[in-house]
């Protein structure tokens, strides 16, 4: 699920609009200003389209702000048609520029996002950790990383059982992926299933339980989201293997 659902739809409304409206604002000095500089302040708004959406729009803006350039800024204005060879070859590099620096500005946001998420994820890791080794009681690790696993995988309800295993719900694997039966289920392309979802929890060797998620209908955790799960619920194993055994659901 994407977290800002009108950034593309707006990224896409500027790479359209705002060259234009730049290249509108640049008409008066069009005479004074040189076509390279005038084309350099074209590439710094594609830029900004760029990094307010993704590639696609960024792309767009490069196409838009190189229409623009040559309708307003070089000669014959008003018109597609460019006379001078040196205003051609700046409305081609200001294409060529424009496209890859867009590419470049969404590829280092998207860097960007990873990097948040990543060190999210890390901080969840280190404070079960951290909890782990001072807790006192089985069930403070535990309801623990109910809590966390709940926010992690967007689901409506954890719970945590003891002992051994009963039945066969789907299982969520140590490699992120989901086992129903003896199939793969894409939780990438398909969300999470119906039903329960088991999430075993080991430590020291042995299993210790298991946690049982319910997820909300059309919630699709990223693989990386799924394979800190995997890791909390192993911190939680550990944590148990250590503590020993708490009550039994």
């Amino acid at each position: 699920m994407t977290r800002y659902p009108l950034r593309a739809p707006l990224a896409i409304a500027a790479a359209l609009v705002g060259p234009l409206l730049v290249a509108l604002v640049l008409v008066p000095f069009r005479a004074s200003v040189s076509s390279t500089n005038l084309a350099l302040i074209l590439v710094v708004v594609v830029v900004g389209v760029a990094a307010l959406g993704n590639r696609l729009a960024g792309a767009l803006a490069a196409l838009s702000a190189t229409a623009w350039y040559d309708f307003f800024l070089t000669r014959p204005y008003q018109s597609f048609d460019i006379t001078s060879s040196d205003d051609i070859t700046t409305a081609v590099v200001l294409l060529a520029v424009g496209i890859v620096v867009s590419q470049l500005a969404a590829y280092a946001r998207r860097l960007q996002v990873i990097v948040v998420t990543d060190a999210g994820y890390l901080t969840r890791i280190h404070d079960t950790a951290q909890l782990a080794q001072t807790a006192t009681s089985a069930d403070t690790i535990v309801d623990h990383v109910k809590q966390q696993l709940t926010e992690l995988l967007h689901l409506r309800n954890c719970r945590f059982e003891y002992g051994s295993l009963l039945g066969h719900p789907a299982r969520l694997e140590q490699d992120g992926s989901l086992i129903i039966g003896r199939k793969h289920w894409d939780v990438d392309r398909q969300g999470w299933p119906q039903g329960e979802v088991e999430l075993r929890a080991s430590g020291g060797g042995r299993f210790q339980g298991r946690f049982m998620l319910t997820p909300t209908l059309g919630a699709c955790p990223s693989l990386q989201a799924r394979l800190v799960a995997v890791t909390l619920a192993d911190q939680a194993g550990a944590a148990l293997d250590t503590a020993g055994p708490g009550p039994r659901e």
